[in-house]
């Protein structure tokens, strides 16, 4: 007797969905202080939250600089616990003989005296503390707030999550310079309507085009892919793949599909070109390793716009399932799942393990690792 097996997988994927409920959680540093309610409607630049981070403090042994005993300091100090002081202020000072000479203390920074000791002479000065405000970010409404730490916003939108970025959170109107997602953006497609604007530019984008974008004031670029030295290129340094998003720089860029010059999904393109014109929020941040982060791109639309299904993809692969590739020699490339052998095969990496045979898009059968794949609906 013969027993068929039903071959199927688990894996994650990446979101490209028309419309979804997203939540998102807006958290301060530290406690502070919640500006909102719960059942509040927001806008995305409205400040939600506050707090302030304490200043570094830096320590001065006046006792020696004085040259006196530290239980002598308390008569010397100029200033109280509590005041204000300025960088190079007069903080403790004293005379010498016959007041000939005359020794003194000066603050090394800008702060406040926030303690001094008699036990060891030194004065403590404390930095003024750095104001944080956390904006929505997105716009929706209150659906909690947890304490005096973070609160939940919630609104429909289109949300497309890319596979790489570099940048952190910007907000502008999509600006689509391309007319297909097959196009590379030049220097040409990049103009002064683009100020303030995400841009969404296709398969990839010249440097040149990318400079000019800068320039022009962009806040955000979205490509099929770029190639990785293109990356060195616009921060000036080499950058690590595993942990982004805090990089210092005016344009956030977010990869779709991979490295390289790479078509973008018809689907993502569609979505983008469809909503062109639209306030989006975008953030670049990834991180590849244990809690994976993936760079977003999120477009509100109205309750009304919202005619699909929200799209989960995650859970079981089976022969016909849509995937694309995420590690090389195949990255980025898109396909379907043909095959789910149950022997562990050995791979190019010449490692033992589980694999999928995907049928790429131009045709060809390629065996990768399962763990190398990811859905997506292309």
């Amino acid at each position: 007797m013969s027993i068929t097996y039903s071959t199927h997988a688990y894996t994650p994927g990446l979101r490209v969905s028309w419309c979804t409920t997203i939540r998102k959680e807006r958290r301060l540093p530290l406690p502070g202080e919640i500006l909102v309610k719960k059942g509040e409607e927001v806008s995305q630049d409205q400040i939600v939250a506050r707090t302030q981070i304490p200043g570094e403090v830096q320590i001065v042994n006046a006792a020696s600089l004085l040259e006196i005993e530290p239980e002598e300091l308390t008569r010397y100090m100029t200033k109280k616990i509590g005041e204000k002081v300025e960088k190079d202020e007069i903080i403790a000072f004293r005379k010498g003989f016959f007041g000939l000479t005359t020794k003194q203390v000066r603050s090394p920074i800008k702060g406040k005296i926030e303690y001094f000791s008699t036990a060891t002479g030194n004065i403590s000065i404390r930095t003024e503390p750095t104001k944080i405000e956390i904006d929505a970010y997105i716009p929706g409404k209150i659906l909690e707030t947890l304490s005096n730490e973070a609160v939940v916003i919630e609104t429909k939108a289109a949300l497309i999550e890319g596979i790489f970025g570099i940048g952190g959170e910007k907000k502008g109107e999509v600006h689509v310079a391309v007319k297909e997602p097959l196009q590379e953006m030049l220097p040409e497609n990049v103009n002064s309507s683009c100020k303030g604007k995400i841009i969404v530019g296709g398969a990839t984008a010249s440097f040149e085009a990318i400079k000019k974008a800068i320039d022009y004031g962009a806040k955000g670029l979205i490509v099929g892919g770029l190639a990785f030295k293109q990356i060195k290129e616009i921060l000036g340094y080499e950058i690590g793949v595993a942990i982004t998003g805090h990089e210092s720089i005016p344009l956030t860029i977010i990869l779709t599909e991979g490295f390289g010059k790479l078509e973008m999904a018809k689907k993502t393109f569609n979505i983008l070109k469809t909503f062109e014109g639209y306030n989006a929020s975008i953030n670049g941040a990834t991180q590849i390793r244990a809690g994976v982060i993936r760079p977003e791109i999120i477009i509100p639309i109205k309750k009304e716009e919202c005619d699909e299904k929200e799209e989960i993809l995650s859970g079981s692969i089976r022969p016909g399932t849509k995937v694309r590739i995420i590690r090389h020699p195949y990255f980025g490339c898109l396909g379907k799942v043909v095959d789910l052998p149950i022997e562990i095969d050995c791979v190019e990496a010449e490692c033992s393990v589980r694999v999928a045979v995907i049928e790429l898009q131009d045709g060809r059968r390629v065996k990768v690792p399962r763990a190398n794949i990811e859905l997506f609906d292309w």
